[in-house]
């Protein structure tokens, strides 16, 4: 009967590296584990030949890079998830990377644990040790739950900004379902930043009820501005909409986006939305709802700019 293991430890070295790559290289990003190696059938010899002539290189205690002594940046997550030790997975905002989230930056890899577990650091890796784990993906390698990745993302976050950032652009390139979302975080206990995770998830998950939960007219109140009606009807070329707010006496109006208007075909309609009241020679103000969270004052401070143009003769609180 033919032994597999034996045919491997046979090759020409070219040829082992050959094969070698193309069995685990190409599934790790050019990265392997000590352990695959074996069970593939090279023997410690061999892999110390290739290390020591500097053709692969050692990682750590687990990990070999079958190119560079660099692993890219999906190799470098395979690696931290390996070195860390029993139980690691990706969190937190690697694990929302590893999802396809675009345009986020992230200096160090995010490893949770079961708490307990004996951990190995290393460099460029920040390992967290969880009481509860949540949800967790058999993926290669394993990662938290999107739902479970966004909330804990939001708590390591440097800044209120940045932990909403995240938050939205997860929502907003589908990395997260709305309703996982929300079911996560009401079966959250506590969290470093939960009075602003309370107010900020159900407006990301549905900006329909933005208005209503934001209270726009009591931030207009607090900054000394005229208060506006809400959902005004206007017909224009896409037949009868509602305006978010409007300052009935100036012509000024605003709409509080979210999420929702971000995605697929949204900005084509709020487009239309906008020429339309431009047309008809109303002045809008468009606002992000998340930026009424992070930065109310200077939108505030738009909205009474408009105001002033139009003839309003208040001065800001």
């Amino acid at each position: 009967m033919r032994d597999p293991q034996q045919e491997v430890r046979a090759l020409a070295p070219a040829e082992r590296r050959e094969m070698v790559a193309r069995e685990l290289g190409a599934r790790h990003h050019g990265v392997a584990r000590l352990d695959e190696l074996y069970d593939l059938g090279l023997t410690y010899d061999q892999v110390l030949a290739e290390t020591s002539a500097g053709r692969w290189h050692r990682l750590g205690r687990r990990s070999i890079s079958l190119s560079g002594p660099e692993p890219g940046r999906e190799a470098s997550w395979s690696v931290a998830v390996w070195e860390s030790g029993s139980g690691a997975v990706l969190d937190g905002p690697s694990s929302l990377l590893a999802a396809g989230l675009r345009s986020w930056e992230e200096r160090v890899v995010h490893i949770s644990m079961p708490r307990g577990a004996r951990t190995y650091p290393r460099d460029g890796v920040r390992v967290h040790e969880q009481r509860r784990m949540g949800r967790t993906l058999t993926t290669d390698p394993p990662r938290t739950a999107p739902e479970v990745a966004v909330v804990r993302a939001a708590g390591w976050a440097t800044s209120d900004r940045q932990a909403l950032t995240v938050l939205a652009m997860s929502v907003q390139q589908r990395i997260v379902l709305p309703r996982r979302l929300l079911g996560e975080w009401e079966s959250t206990q506590r969290h470093r930043r939960g009075a602003l995770l309370a107010e900020a998830i159900p407006l990301v998950c549905d900006g329909a009820h933005a208005l209503g939960e934001l209270d726009f007219a009591r931030a207009c109140r607090r900054h000394g501005l005229p208060e506006p009606s809400r959902q005004t009807p206007r017909r224009t070329s896409q037949g009868l909409i509602y305006l978010d707010v409007w300052f009935d006496d100036y012509d000024v109006h605003a709409e509080i986006n979210g999420a929702q208007h971000y995605a697929g075909l949204g900005p084509v309609a709020d487009a239309r939305r906008r020429n339309d009241r431009t047309l008809a020679s109303d002045l809008t103000i468009e606002i992000p709802v998340l930026g009424l969270l992070v930065d109310e004052a200077a939108f505030l401070a738009q909205i009474a700019e408009a105001l002033r143009q139009r003839g309003w003769g208040g001065r800001t609180a």
